[in-house]
């Protein structure tokens, strides 16, 4: 039988492990209406007591979900003034939270095109260092991602997560930690983009090719070609979201 201590240290994790869960659900509630523009930057937050009451919850669960979006910079939290919603440009953009909160409906145009404009400031000059910097490790990472994609496709989690880690090993590659700390960032975007683009219908064309051309000019030690071969891949890949974002055609019954 178990002691009693022992009963009382479980049922403690257990009550910790729902109020992370609890927190964690308020906070990407709340993180929606901000990304969505419900909340507008400017507004106060209800107060800390007003929204447990509201939500049903406590009031540590809703200040620990709070912290949470404040750590984010969605919001900031000042004595006698509030939570207020933050400006657009103190967000953490590229945190894998705030941009699945931005997936979470339909994202505006220029939100996206401004995604793929930093990935193209980023990503073709990263696969020029890889391809000057790479290591025979940095291959095999880069290669057995590519046999992960053609093993699952995109069309799966598994899949997904292979092109996430062909994109973190082409980072990692350039050998440059600043370079490398944005491998989060671009893999949630990544990630996220692609799901979207498969919301509706299946991906009408396999990007399998476009990452293989990346690796090749990596693996030839070609910075010119490495640059050119993601460019035309990020490239492809904001016309595939492009299309994706299209109303499809109704056919007419004749």
């Amino acid at each position: 039988m178990p002691s009693k201590t022992i009963t009382a240290a479980r049922a403690n994790a257990r009550a910790r492990r729902k109020s992370l869960r609890l927190h964690g659900t308020i906070a990407r509630d709340l993180g929606v209406l901000i990304v969505s523009g419900r909340y507008k930057p400017g507004d106060i937050l209800n107060g800390e007591v007003d929204a447990s009451d509201r939500l049903q919850v406590s009031r540590t669960a809703y200040r620990e979900a709070v912290r949470i979006l404040a750590a984010k910079g969605l919001v900031e939290s000042r004595p006698k003034v509030g939570t207020r919603v933050s400006p657009q440009e103190r967000w953490h953009m590229l945190d894998p939270d705030v941009l699945s909160w931005i997936f979470e409906f339909e994202p505006d145009d220029r939100l996206l095109s401004s995604l793929f404009e930093l990935r193209k400031l980023v990503e073709p000059e990263a696969a020029a260092l890889a391809a000057a910097r790479r290591t025979s490790e940095d291959l095999d990472a880069m290669a057995q991602a590519l046999d992960g994609m053609a093993r699952h496709t995109l069309a799966v989690e598994a899949g997904r997560l292979a092109d996430q880690q062909f994109h973190a090993a082409m980072l990692r590659a350039t050998g440059n930690a600043f370079v490398v700390s944005l491998t989060s960032g671009v893999g949630a975007a990544i990630s996220w983009t692609t799901i979207f683009k498969q919301r509706h219908n299946p991906l009408m064309r396999d990007p399998l090719p476009d990452h293989a051309r990346v690796y090749d000019a990596v693996r030839a030690s070609d910075p010119k070609a490495a640059h050119a071969a993601m460019l035309n891949l990020i490239e492809l890949a904001q016309q595939d979201m492009t299309n994706a974002r299209k109303p499809a055609k109704v056919k007419v019954a004749k």
